[in-house]
């Protein structure tokens, strides 16, 4: 047992090698989506909290494309590879080169169960204060499958499969959920006289307990709601696990302050933040890494992904913004206009059909309907900077690079491809020209030719 003074650095074992046959997918379990982002995320999202001294993620099945998704989301996290499944306990035998030398408590987390919380986690870790082996279970509505805890008050005496269970043990309701924390050179230590003596052939985590306790060590188990334990084995277990999601991402958002006519419209994202009294309209869609300040407005049918939107701001309708836009405070970016890596600064107004790409408008500046920042060379990114309080004619091209100075304007339908000075008005297109009478002659024409091939 650990004693009673401050937290004990923790490890997290995150196993994330199983095959997940029944997704019938090319992807790798772990790596399908839940809230915008691959159900691994969640739990390392949860474990976070836990300020961890090191994480080690067990691959297996799609190792590369799952190592690869882990380096962007915990970069600081060590994967290591199961290369046959041999099960739970083999598994997470897999990190002791990984923890060598660490001294501290190793919580194992699934990463096909996405909802279990951190405060679950915290508690999971507080009872290593009492006690050497900690599980976490949960009162099952539906005991069927799973394994069952054999408790004596506080102490889980064993872990009892469901099919070698006898019938006063199936009758019990307290489950497995398969978490559990310990001391890790302990833990591995007994994983190491785990056997494998099954019908499966593989080796269980699920030993560990009664292994300690007949060497004169404690075990207990905490209990959580049962919705934390999800797992996900199936589409249609993701599909509900979506709508278990959403609708406490819905309700969370509305707790904090958000307004919201028909929440059950608007799709959040695991990380998406909203201030307080912001306004989400209906069909809404936050993809992740977006956040909305304090009294913003985002208006209906919009897509919001990877952005951060000021206090005061308007977006939409049917508007996009994709990763690195940055809407400054009080800005409009409106109907059917997109932004992508640009800078829109306080107040400036980009309302009507327009894109904005790699660029930066200034504070106050106009920028009128289907204006387009012609960024890429087909090779190359190039930016575009627009001063403070400009003002761009409608239809303008903005052939970057280049930049336009403050209060400069631009006359509709120009192709900007040279600097504008400050205070500068800028023409880029042909002189109109009028031909008296043509456009008769030329319909009258039109007319004729088409008449004779009817004819």
């Amino acid at each position: 047992m650990s004693d009673t003074g401050s937290p004990r650095p923790v490890a997290l074992i995150v196993l994330a090698a199983g095959q997940g046959t029944r997704m019938n997918s090319d992807l790798p379990k772990p790596l399908h989506k839940l809230g915008g982002v691959p159900l691994i995320a969640h739990a390392l999202a949860a474990g976070a909290a836990l300020e961890p001294s090191r994480v080690v993620v067990v691959t297996g099945h799609g190792a590369e494309e799952v190592e690869a998704a882990v380096a962007d989301l915990a970069p600081f996290a060590t994967c290591v590879r199961q290369e046959v499944q041999q099960g739970t306990g083999h598994a997470v035998l897999q990190a002791a080169p990984a923890l060598e030398g660490f001294e501290g408590d190793a919580i194992v987390l699934y990463a096909d169960t996405p909802f279990v919380s951190a405060d679950t986690l915290e508690a999971m870790r507080a009872a290593r204060a009492a006690h050497d082996i900690v599980v976490l279970g949960f009162e099952a509505a539906d005991p069927g499958r799973y394994g069952r805890l054999i408790r004596e008050g506080d102490r889980l005496l064993r872990i009892v499969e469901a099919k070698d269970a006898t019938p006063e043990e199936l009758a019990v309701t307290t489950c497995n959920s398969g978490l559990m924390a310990a001391d890790a050179a302990t833990l591995l230590r007994l994983l190491g006289q785990v056997g494998n003596a099954n019908a499966a052939g593989e080796y269980y985590l699920t030993d560990v307990p009664a292994l300690a306790i007949a060497e004169g060590l404690s075990a207990t188990a905490i209990l959580c709601p049962e919705a934390e334990t999800l797992g996900i084995n199936s589409r249609a277990e993701l599909a509900a696990a979506e709508r278990a999601f959403q609708a406490a991402k819905r309700a969370e958002m509305v707790e904090t302050g958000v307004a919201m006519a028909a929440p059950e419209t608007v799709i959040f994202a695991l990380d998406t933040f909203v201030g307080r009294d912001a306004e989400v309209e209906p069909y809404v869609v936050f993809g992740p890494g977006v956040t909305v300040e304090s009294g913003a407005r985002i208006r209906a049918f919009s897509h919001l992904e990877a952005c951060h939107v000021g206090a005061g701001a308007i977006v939409g309708p049917y508007t996009r913004l994709r990763p690195g836009a940055e809407i400054g405070n009080r800005a409009h970016v409106g109907n059917f206009c997109e932004v992508k890596e640009s800078l829109i600064g306080e107040g400036a107004k980009v309302n009507h059909l327009s894109y904005i790409g790699d660029a930066e408008i200034g504070e106050g500046t106009n920028i009128g309907a289907a204006t387009v920042t012609c960024n890429y060379d087909g090779v190359m990114k190039h930016r575009t900077v627009v001063g403070r309080n400009a003002f761009i004619g409608s239809d303008t091209m903005l052939v970057a690079p280049v930049t336009v100075g403050d209060r400069a304007m631009t006359a509709s339908g120009s192709v900007i491809t040279q600097d504008v000075p400050a205070g500068a008005l800028a023409l880029g297109r042909a002189k109109q020209v009028n031909k008296l009478g043509l456009a008769e002659k030329l319909m009258d024409r039109l007319r004729a030719i088409k008449a004779s091939r009817k004819g």
